[in-house]
């Protein structure tokens, strides 16, 4: 009974210490590479619960939803250029949407839980940025990359 509950604490102990360790990694394949801890010093508390955990922030509350000027959003992170305002448009569903992002600047990989279909992160620095869904403008690429609007900066057109 002994040797059961002293593997069980030292399984407890080394899960906790990897948790630990990849808590405060950073993935080295990306151009910008922080731990959380810098993360977290830098970003928004929801900032951070979108572009490192991949959270979602509710539907209609970001300004960025109806900016209707010309110019280019950027990573809230690392600012990486990511979408241009001529490919914004209006889905209705509560999020900034376009329909083609800035090529090389933006990764798709499967969402691991299967119920959004596509994540989308920023090339450069991992964060989550939202979903890509193939129901956009049918006239353009099809595509409806649905972003999170705190996990994006504006830089108008000057």
């Amino acid at each position: 009974m002994r040797i059961l509950i002293s593997f069980i604490l030292l399984v407890s102990i080394q899960s906790c210490l990897g948790q630990e360790e990849k808590e405060n990694a950073s993935d080295n394949s990306l151009k910008t590479t922080k731990t959380n801890a810098e993360w977290k010093q830098e970003l928004s508390a929801e900032a951070y619960y979108v572009l490192r955990e991949s959270g979602t922030e509710r539907a209609f509350s970001s300004p960025l939803n109806n900016n209707e000027e010309s110019g280019i959003y950027v990573c809230a992170a690392c600012k990486t250029p990511l979408f241009k305002s001529e490919h914004k448009f209006d889905s209705g569903t509560g999020w900034p949407s376009f329909d083609q992002e800035i090529s090389g600047n933006v990764t798709i990989s499967k969402d691991g839980n299967g119920f959004y279909g596509y994540e989308e992160h920023c090339a450069t620095c991992g964060g989550h940025l939202g979903h890509v869904f193939d129901d956009g403008p049918k006239n353009t690429t099809g595509k409806r990359h649905c972003i999170n609007g705190v996990a994006l900066n504006f830089i108008p057109k000057e």
